[in-house]
């Protein structure tokens, strides 16, 4: 007994254009890069400060394992500072780059290749002088 699809009753050129039909909803399901939802891990800090607490050393662990696994990645880090400490913008940068130098000095401490770290402080940023504003992100892309 023979079997017949419907697909092998269409014209060639019909089930051509039938397959591209599924094959771009598909990809349009495909989530993009500009898509993802947030950074990795977030490394939080005290505010004036730049010294990692046990949870922050967690994190940057954690993270670091992760950028190991993933070796042909590059790894980002942004820090961030609180517009609330009442520093001028130049001492919010510093307190960001000082962030961003720590956590990126952790994960070589683990084991990351520097060359793979890509420093981004971003200084004060406005709105919520809370934790939130105190962090850095790590991102393996």
């Amino acid at each position: 007994m023979a079997h017949l699809s419907v697909a092998s009753c269409l014209p060639t050129s019909r089930r051509f254009a039938a397959l591209a039909f599924v094959l771009a909803g598909i990809a349009a399901c495909s989530p993009t890069p500009a898509e993802r939802p947030g950074p990795d891990y977030v490394v939080f800090f005290t505010p004036f400060s730049a010294d990692l607490d046990d949870g922050a050393k967690g994190v940057i662990a954690d993270a670091g394992r992760a950028a190991q696994t993933a070796s042909g990645h590059r790894i980002v880090v942004a820090g961030y500072a609180d517009q609330a400490a009442g520093g001028s913008p130049a001492v919010n940068q510093t307190l960001s780059k000082l962030r961003t130098q720590v956590v990126a000095d952790g994960l070589a401490a683990q084991g990351v290749d520097r060359r793979r770290i890509v420093l981004r402080p971003k200084g004060a940023i406005g709105g919520d002088p809370g934790v939130e504003s105190r962090r850095v992100a790590i991102e393996i892309y």
